[in-house]
């Protein structure tokens, strides 16, 4: 999967954000060491909710829009019955 990032130099380093992931961010030092830790930190995320769906009943539906430019994407979620895994 990917995601889009935002990356911001500041006087400590780098601190990076993923803003189709509520409150997941992370820093490092370098440009590389935050591209390192926010990936690590999107992973752990995304098995924590994974873990807190475990016994829902959890469907997909779907959406569409279109972010602003400074996003440049377009995302689909299709319907189905089926449960989330």
């Amino acid at each position: 999967m990917k995601y889009k990032i935002v990356l911001q130099e500041s006087e400590e380093g780098f601190s990076v954000s993923c803003p189709g992931l509520p409150g997941c961010w992370s820093q490092g030092a370098t440009e590389q060491e935050a591209l390192e830790n926010i990936r690590d930190a999107i992973q752990e995320y995304l098995a924590a909710i994974a873990a807190s769906l475990q016994n829902a009943s959890v469907r997909e539906i779907e959406v569409s829009y279109r972010f602003p430019s400074v996003y440049g994407a377009h995302f689909w979620m299709t319907s189905s019955p089926k449960p989330w895994r």
